[in-house]
């Protein structure tokens, strides 16, 4: 297995979550990780500064601080609405998740291997005709999950661990 990818979305500012987040990507020895969107401030974005992997983000519906984008570029990649990133070979589009209609497309299209979103707070991968839609879930939600998980994913192979943290 090559290194995973960690896949992380809507912390919405709780850094115990997101420090936990960080720790578990850099025990799994990630070399990437992407954040779906929803970070919301500067400071929560700071976590993730570390040496131990590659950080991008795309912003979520709950991103409105003007300096999350400088703060995000200063260690990483800050990439707005979407992005599209190559991992392992593998072709990955990336965005929040504000609109199923742009998430259902981005699936169909065909371009992408990995289609990664977030926004509902709920966890899940299906493929759908060799794309692979990955959400990694979010923090506890009514109308999602029940605790608050990431995404670890083997690009070569297509294997996703949901990984609960708390």
């Amino acid at each position: 297995m090559s290194a995973p990818l960690g896949v992380v979305s809507d912390t919405h500012d709780d850094l115990e979550r997101a420090r936990a987040a960080v720790d578990c990507f850099a025990d799994a020895g990630c070399e990437t990780v992407v954040h779906c969107g929803d970070v919301v401030a500067p400071f929560t974005a700071d976590v993730f500064d570390t040496d131990a992997f590659d950080f991008h983000a795309v912003r979520g519906n709950n991103d409105g601080e003007w300096n999350l984008q400088n703060a995000v570029d200063a260690f990483g990649t800050y990439h707005g609405e979407t992005a599209e990133l190559t991992i392992d070979g593998r072709d990955v589009a990336v965005y929040h998740g504000t609109s199923e209609t742009l998430v259902d497309a981005l699936v169909r299209c065909g371009d992408y291997d990995y289609v990664l979103h977030g926004h509902t707070h709920t966890r899940g991968h299906d493929e759908a005709a060799g794309t692979h839609r990955i959400n990694p879930g979010g923090l506890p939600f009514p109308a999602g999950d029940d605790r608050f998980h990431v995404a670890l994913v083997d690009p070569a192979a297509g294997d996703v661990e949901f990984v609960d943290l708390g």
